[in-house]
Formats: C-alpha cells, sequence, structure tokens
C-alpha cells in the first residue's frame, strides 16, 4: 500500500544540540530494498538525559530523524531549495520588525498602518508582490512578518497564506527578489496513547493533536475495525508518529501537522489490532501486522467515514416508511448530505442510477462473486459511469436522502453470488505478506518500534464526542 499523504522531503535546516540529542536518541532510515529504520546509540547529553523520562529500556532513547528512503542521512546542510544566505533577512538589533495576522475585516495595509508602517512601505510591498500574488487574495489567518532598517527600508517581508506556503519578498543590492516557497517540513518522533471515553476522534484532540491524527490511525485499521459501530468506552490506542516542523524566520521551529504514523495499536472490543509501516520497495510502503501479513484486505469495513451507525444488518426491522416488518440486509450510514461515500474494494461500476426505493444506487462488482450496494445517493462521483473500472476507497457518490429514506444516509450492503451478507462480519484474505528476503529486516525494525510505541502511559479522555 502507497502512502503518498506524505511525500516530503525532511531535511535539518540548522542543529540544535542538547534538546535534539535527547528528544528520544536517533532512529535513522536507510535507504534500499526492505527499508524501515536503523537504530543509533548517540548518548545524550547528561542535562538533556537527566530531564527526560522516554528514554528506552537500554538507557538510551530512540528517535526517528528522517523516513523518506530516497533522502540522504540527516545533516546540517541546508536543503537545496533553501535561500541563498545572501537572501535571508538575519534579524539585526538595529532592524525593525513588524509581524500580525490578518483579521476579519481588515487588510495588509490596515494591519501594517495600524502598527506605525507608513503607507510608501505599503506601497512597496503591494507593488513588488503584485506579479506573484494580489492583495486583494489576502483572507484572515494569513500572516506576516516585515523587516525594516534604521532608514525605514524593507529589508525582508514574508506574507504566508497556509502553514507550508508563503510568498518572500528579499532586498538583493538595489532591488527586490519576489518568490513563493515551501516549507521544508523536519519530522520530530512523536508518540501519542490514550483511553477512550467517547471518540477516538475526541480521545486524540483532547491531548492537542490535530484530528488528522486520529482519521489517518483509523485509515491504518480501517479493514479491521469499523470505528463508527466498533469503537466502545474503554477501548486503548497507541500511535508513534512523526510531527512536521517548520523552521521559522527567527530560528525557531513552529509545529505545523503530524506526519506519517510509523506504527499504531488498537485494543478494545474489536480485538488487538496493531500494525508497523515498512517498504518493501523503494518509495512504496505499507502496514503490516507483528507476523508480517498485510493489514490491507479485498474489503474496507466501511464505505466513508465520520458516520454512525442508525440501523444494522437485520431478518427482521420495521421500515420506517412502510411500516411493516422485514429483513434490512444491510448498513445503514448516518451523515450529512454531502459526506464522500467510496468503494470499499476495486472493481466495476455495473449500475449507476436511480433504482425505486433505493433512490440514487451505485453498484460495484469485485472479484470472487462479490457485488456492493451504495443507495440514497444525493449525487454520482463526476464522471462515473456504468463500466467504469474503480479503485478501493475511491469516492462514487455522496450521501444523501433520495428513495424511501427519512434523514441523509447511505445503505451499504454486500452479496455473494447473489445471496446478501452481513458486512460486519465479512473476513476475506489478507494482501501480500513481508517477502521471506526481507523479514529478517522488518523483524529488527518492528522490534524497535515495539519498543517505543509501548512506552508511556495512557491517557483517558474525558469529553463528549463532538
Amino acid at each position: 500500500m502507497q502512502n503518498p499523504k506524505h511525500p516530503l522531503q525532511p531535511e535539518r535546516l540548522r542543529r540544535r544540540p542538547a534538546r535534539r540529542a535527547s528528544l528520544l536518541g536517533s532512529l535513522l532510515l536507510f535507504g534500499g530494498v526492505g527499508t524501515f529504520v536503523a537504530l543509533s546509540t548517540a548518548e545524550p547529553a547528561p542535562e538533556a538525559a537527566s530531564s527526560r523520562s522516554d528514554a528506552g529500556p537500554s538507557g538510551h532513547s530512540v528517535a526517528l530523524a528522517a523516513f523518506s528512503p530516497e533522502l540522504p542521512a540527516v545533516s546540517a546542510a541546508p536543503p537545496s531549495n533553501a535561500p541563498a544566505p545572501s537572501e535571508v533577512a538575519s534579524p539585526a538589533p538595529d532592524l525593525r520588525i513588524t509581524e500580525g495576522v490578518i483579521s476579519r475585516g481588515t487588510t495588509l495595509a490596515r494591519a501594517l498602518s495600524g502598527q506605525g508602517v507608513s503607507s510608501d512601505v505599503v506601497h512597496v510591498i503591494a507593488r513588488e508582490m503584485r506579479p506573484l500574488f494580489d492583495f486583494r487574495r489576502a483572507r484572515p489567518g494569513h500572516r506576516f512578518r516585515l523587516s525594516q532598517d534604521d532608514l525605514g527600508r524593507v529589508v525582508d517581508f514574508r506574507y504566508r497564506t497556509t502553514p507550508t506556503s508563503s510568498y518572500r519578498m528579499s532586498l538583493v543590492g538595489e532591488g527586490y527578489s519576489v518568490r513563493q516557497e515551501e516549507a521544508v517540513l523536519m519530522p520530530r518522533p512523536a508518540r501519542l496513547s490514550g483511553v477512550i471515553a467517547s471518540s477516538l476522534y475526541r480521545a486524540v484532540t483532547d491531548q492537542g493533536e490535530h484530528g488528522q491524527l486520529a482519521r489517518d490511525f483509523a485509515d491504518v485499521f480501517a479493514w479491521d475495525v469499523d470505528f463508527q459501530r466498533s469503537v466502545q468506552p474503554g477501548d486503548a490506542f497507541r500511535i508513534l508518529y512523526e510531527k512536521l516542523y517548520r523552521l521559522e524566520d527567527d530560528g525557531s521551529e513552529a509545529y505545523v501537522r503530524p506526519g506519517r504514523i510509523l506504527a499504531a495499536r488498537y485494543e478494545g472490543v474489536a480485538g488487538r489490532h496493531t500494525a508497523f509501516y515498512f517498504e518493501r520497495e523503494e518509495g512504496v510502503g505499507g502496514y503490516y501486522r507483528p507476523d508480517g501479513t498485510s493489514v490491507e484486505r479485498q474489503f474496507l469495513m466501511a464505505p466513508l467515514r465520520h458516520a454512525r451507525i442508525s440501523s444494522r444488518y437485520t431478518s427482521a426491522r420495521r421500515h420506517p416508511i412502510l411500516k411493516i416488518t422485514r429483513p434490512h440486509h444491510g448498513i445503514d450510514y448516518a451523515a450529512p448530505v454531502g459526506t464522500p461515500v467510496w468503494s470499499v474494494a476495486e472493481g466495476e461500476v455495473i449500475f449507476r442510477g436511480r433504482a425505486g426505493g433505493f433512490g440514487n444506487l451505485v453498484k460495484v462488482r469485485h472479484s470472487n462473486g462479490y457485488v456492493s450496494y451504495y443507495s440514497h445517493l444525493s449525487r454520482f462521483a463526476k464522471g462515473l459511469r456504468r463500466g467504469d473500472k474503480v479503485g478501493q476507497k475511491q469516492v462514487i457518490g455522496y450521501v444523501g436522502q433520495t428513495g424511501l429514506a427519512t434523514g441523509p444516509h447511505v445503505c451499504f450492503r454486500i452479496a455473494r453470488n447473489g445471496q446478501y451478507v452481513n458486512p460486519a462480519r465479512l473476513r476475506t484474505p489478507a494482501g501480500d505478506p513481508v517477502p521471506n528476503e526481507l523479514f529478517s529486516t522488518f523483524r529488527s525494525a518492528r522490534d524497535v518500534l515495539l519498543a517505543e510505541l509501548d512506552a508511556g502511559e495512557l491517557v483517558v479522555a474525558s469529553e463528549e464526542s463532538l
């Protein structure tokens, strides 16, 4: 399974001696077939070691400093796309720094003038940056940082539109260099664990992490756990992952978002599930169980994210509209209109259209005699036609309320050889395991990550789910 979510090029821009060494040690990725991790046991600085409590069992702590197999080991050299030293404004004592955030109902000109910046300076910034960015497109939340010399001349100006994208204007000789920049994100190792009180999402966000980490975690176990149906209070989880930082103009680091999950475990009513990231070949990675089998299966457990079960598979259900009791051979997932619905497995679209009480319906034929059904859709994916090949987790439509439906939901069904089966009980074969010739590499790396995954205490989330 490829992991295209985080095709980042992490490189260290500057070295921070004691704190960097004590962050969890050094666990570096190496290239080639069977890429995973290699362990370094560099001693932390004494003062750092005395202040840390997350060292590994050997007395050395473990860190994940770089994860892309095509990259060299981390070095102190700046990346090739970093600005040339002469173009970087290193704030000197005589530079005036003005920074802030665009608020609702204001403009960059107002934000700068409100801090005493002259209209002439605002005009220079707008004129020089217009070929790349028109400040009429300024939005609330955009950030700026202006450096001026003692004559009031602009030395450096950065306008950040997203956590990773910015526009930069730098004084070079008698003129200005203007460019668009994408931040080089640097990975730092992190571990998060907890006990669920209401939902996985809230258990993660209650600890200050982005909700994306909860979604990525659910994706790792999407073949084994239906996180809308199977999660119960008291279930526990552990995540070892990258936290991605960008380097600020003042030399500090700012956290941007979570990166790749390296190891994960979920334990609850749905069973105990553990997975590790491993690359069977350079640049192509996937998640595997401790025994080397793939977590991927032919079918995902659910056709969408962020939904609740409104009706389960049963042989006798009173229909809310027809007022008669009859079998319900599917699982209803209630979600807002427009929520994406994806195919639970790769296959061929054999029906796309209106189908009586099913409303807007898509049927996908899979191997081994299986057919999946997705009904009551508000609309179909753009360009979707009968006969199209679709991949696993490819969006085929959107939640709606068409046909016999009392509220927005998708009715998800699976049939095999013409007979409906309960999707919640369906178990299909796993994907390809780690090849025999790579298993020793996998096993060594797995043991290192397993030790880190199991370190630390669990945190109990207490608030109600969103």
